[in-house]
């Protein structure tokens, strides 16, 4: 419905819900994932996270 690849939006929603801000929570509902993907600050919290390297492959011991 919003154009999101489902198992690529759990496993980047999974990456960031813990250290989100709760008051900012619906940022990363669905609807506004397309914009908030493209927040610095949401792009350094998914590049940092090392579960979403490995099961993307760019991680050493992902080989």
């Amino acid at each position: 419905m919003h154009g999101i690849e489902p198992l690529g939006y759990l496993r980047d929603l999974l990456c960031l819900l813990p250290s989100w801000p709760r008051p900012r929570v619906l940022e990363l509902a669905p609807a506004s994932w397309q914009e908030t993907l493209k927040q610095p600050e949401a792009q350094q919290l998914l590049a940092a996270n090392v579960f979403r390297r490995i099961a993307l492959g760019e991680h050493p011991t992902a080989m």
